[in-house]
């Protein structure tokens, strides 16, 4: 088993997603590449410890490539947003990759790159780290599944990204 850090706006959203893909086994939302040690939740909305709200991925390798990955990750947000996601703003909603090794770097530049070809505004996407990662707070794992289908924010931004999943990589999705 492989592990992948990828920051892509709210992580309710992002683990709601990934939580589907084939080959993840494990989704935990967490915090990394800010300044302030175990930051928590309040810490890190305040927009003042540099850290971006992120998912940590455990995945198999031979069921689904870390590029693959990143090819659902750059489809199910908007890489081209400057420390935003919809509304959601400030630098701890980034787009960002943190890569684990010299091999996922590799693979995260091409990543961005992929993702350019099909847009006309600049994917903003960054490559980050090595960064310490800092687990959520447990209320925040697997949000999706308990308090966010109560959460009007998540009713709204999170079906349509599932959807996208469904339609645009169902040979990835978990049946």
């Amino acid at each position: 088993m492989v592990q992948a850090i990828l920051a892509g706006g709210c992580f309710w959203c992002t683990e709601a997603v990934f939580r589907d893909v084939i080959g993840v086994s494990e989704v935990e939302s967490g915090y990394i590449g800010g300044t302030v040690p175990n930051p928590t939740y309040k810490q890190v909305c305040g927009g003042d410890t540099g850290h971006a709200e992120a998912i940590r991925l455990t995945f198999d390798p031979a069921v689904i490539g870390y590029g693959d990955l990143l090819d659902i990750f750059f489809a199910i947000h908007d890489p081209t947003q400057l420390n935003r996601q919809g509304g959601d703003i400030g630098t701890q909603y980034r787009s960002a990759i943190f890569p684990l090794d010299d091999t996922q770097r590799a693979e995260a530049e091409a990543g961005i790159a992929r993702a350019q070809q099909n847009r006309s505004e600049p994917v903003v996407t960054t490559i980050e780290g090595p960064a310490e990662w800092f687990p959520a707070e447990d209320y925040h794992q697997e949000y999706w599944d308990g308090e966010g289908q109560r959460n009007p924010y998540c009713l709204a931004v999170i079906p349509p990204k599932l959807m996208k999943l469904r339609k645009s990589f169902a040979a990835r999705v978990k049946s």
